[in-house]
């Protein structure tokens, strides 16, 4: 059975919860360390006991930076019970870092994987400063044997045009991991409003956009009444001047707090006619290339995904022909966008939903098996030549992507 040690950045995000089931479904042994933000018994995996390196905080990066450094001295004492893994994966740059660390200290030629799903802003800065922080980043991923990335936008407008690395690349989009019987009793069905009852919008996952939580509590108190905002999820509270505030003086928006990844989202997309698929958190970069969770669980759940034009989340819509796209990031446009919503609209737009291929909302056994295969072919190649590879059992995005 293939060992994975596994460095993530936030014990409590429920991604590294996914990531880690998707990992012991494809058959592999994982032992699970990183820091914690915060407290999140919904994040909590059955059986794994994670080692903890210590606690950051959102939106510190100095911080950050320091928790790293020290985790790296203790990193030896605290890896002392753990078995010599056959593959090391480093959950964002800085966990790159301590797994090369972690390589030094087992040692022998295991290889390293580099996963990547967000580019930070300070990545993209054309400063000094920037500069410095890429060249960290190629330090220590130049000799990776592989990269994992979830958006082809990632690798066209930073892995191959700005980072200066050249690593094979596997695209592993942010896909609803469905272990359970596939897509089985999941039906897209419409659900119209009752009379007298507003449309719905969900925004689902991390809430870290301030610029989404106004704009959508101005729509709806634009709308007088006619949509509710439904929040689900875990706000970045650093990201807000107030968001429990917004939330409470906004009348047609209510927060319903965290909730299970995958097992409750069939309960809560179920819930709203709408998706917000949007992301203004590194606009005009990250925000613009990434394709987001509730993209995919909207999809799969028959919620209809809501983007903003320009964005990769848009194409991805486009090139299906399904979802509503907002030509403008304001309520005005908003308004106009979903004003006249009426029940012939809205069944249109379920209709191209449930018209879609299921699978490509969707990371079954299959394709666990075949991401774990993929690690597995590390420990057993050396010097492969760097070009971007896609798992074969997962749907691509879009063309181009061999």
């Amino acid at each position: 059975m293939l060992h994975i040690l596994y460095f993530v950045h936030d014990l409590a995000d429920p991604a590294v919860r996914r990531r880690v089931l998707m990992l012991q479904a494809g058959g592999a042994r994982v032992t699970l360390a990183g820091f914690r933000r915060d407290d999140n018994a919904l994040a909590a995996i059955h059986g794994v006991k994670p080692i903890e390196l210590g606690r950051t905080r959102d939106a510190q990066f100095a911080q950050r930076i320091a928790a790293v450094a020290k985790s790296a001295l203790q990193l030896r004492r605290l890896l002392r019970s753990v078995d010599k893994p056959d593959v090391v994966i480093g959950r964002n740059l800085e966990m790159l870092a301590v797994a090369k660390r972690a390589k030094s200290i087992f040692g022998g030629d295991m290889p390293v994987v580099y996963e990547c799903l967000d580019i930070h802003r300070l990545l993209l800065r054309k400063d000094v400063f920037g500069g410095a922080l890429r060249g960290l980043e190629r330090h220590f991923g130049t000799d990776a044997a592989l990269l994992l990335t979830s958006s082809p936008a990632f690798v066209e407008h930073y892995f191959r045009s700005r980072s200066g690395l050249d690593l094979p690349i596997v695209l592993l989009e942010n896909k609803v991991l469905a272990l359970e019987g596939g897509d089985a009793g999941i039906a897209v069905t419409p659900r119209l409003p009752s009379n007298g009852e507003p449309w719905k919008i969900g925004w689902f996952g991390a809430l870290r956009c301030r610029k989404s939580l106004e704009l959508l509590a101005d729509f709806s108190r634009r709308m007088g009444g006619r949509f509710e905002i439904v929040l689900r999820g875990r706000p970045a509270y650093s990201e807000f001047s107030d968001f429990d505030g917004v939330v409470r003086d906004a009348p047609f928006m209510r927060f319903d707090g965290p909730y299970k990844n995958p097992e409750d989202l069939a309960a809560i997309y179920g819930e709203v006619q709408f998706s917000w698929a949007i992301d203004f958190f590194e606009e005009g970069l990250n925000s613009s290339w990434l394709l987001p969770n509730r993209l995919y669980e909207g999809g799969l759940h028959g919620a209809v995904p809501i983007a903003v034009d320009g964005t990769e989340t848009a194409r991805f819509l486009t090139s299906r022909k399904i979802g509503l796209t907002l030509k403008e990031a304001d309520p005005t446009h908003l308004a106009e966008l979903l004003g006249n919503m009426n029940e012939e609209r809205y069944l249109a737009a379920v209709n191209a939903l449930a018209a879609q291929d299921r699978r490509q909302w969707m990371t079954d056994h299959t394709d666990c098996q075949a991401l774990v295969q993929r690690l597995a072919s590390l420990t057993r190649t050396s010097g492969q030549t760097a070009e971007l590879q896609a798992l074969p059992q997962l749907h691509r995005n879009r063309g181009g992507l061999q």
